[in-house]
């Protein structure tokens, strides 16, 4: 039996701060308050059209919503995210932003279908809103008509990395 000798290479020393506090990790306090809050987000679900079906064929066992964190929940007051899905009419207006209004900060909004970002095949209806931007701020779009439940899950992932995102920038650094 050959033995191989195999070398360790180049292998750094270990730093002052392992040595003298080891398994103790470091981290900005807004980073690990973003990465709690990319784990468990709080949807208030506001399906409008078809979308709201693919939409909630993706909280089903198929998809999983769950696994990522994502929680539905029907209460404007405790959901940190707003998934609006479908086509809003211009009646709908007022009770969108109510419910975005209601919403604690930190909060997010995600536009689901091209009826939600952009009016869809009722642009320019007279009592289509082109776009629920019109209305509240939007921080994520989900291109589709009506998009699939991966779309919906790619824009979760999304906004998770823009939370990220965003606590990294906050001490005003690009």
């Amino acid at each position: 039996m050959v033995e191989i000798n195999v070398g360790r290479g180049n292998v750094p020393a270990a730093s002052m701060f392992d040595r003298a506090m080891p398994g103790v990790v470091t981290a900005k306090a807004d980073e690990l308050f973003a990465m709690a809050r990319k784990s468990s987000l709080w949807t208030l679900t506001f399906g409008l059209a078809c979308c709201a079906i693919e939409m909630m064929s993706t909280y089903m066992a198929h998809h999983d919503f769950d696994r990522f964190g994502v929680v539905t929940w029907p209460s404007p007051r405790q959901s940190d995210v707003m998934i609006v899905a479908g086509t809003v009419v211009k009646k709908m207006g007022d009770p969108i932003r109510l419910l975005y209004e209601q919403m604690p900060e930190p909060k997010w909004v995600i536009a689901m279908g091209s009826c939600a970002t952009n009016g869809g095949p009722y642009y320019r209806s007279y009592s289509v809103v082109m776009g629920v931007d019109h209305i509240i701020p939007v921080d994520v779009y989900v291109p589709g008509c009506p998009p699939r439940p991966e779309a919906l899950m790619q824009g979760i992932l999304k906004l998770q990395e823009k939370i990220m995102r965003d606590s990294r920038n906050r001490d005003g650094k690009s």
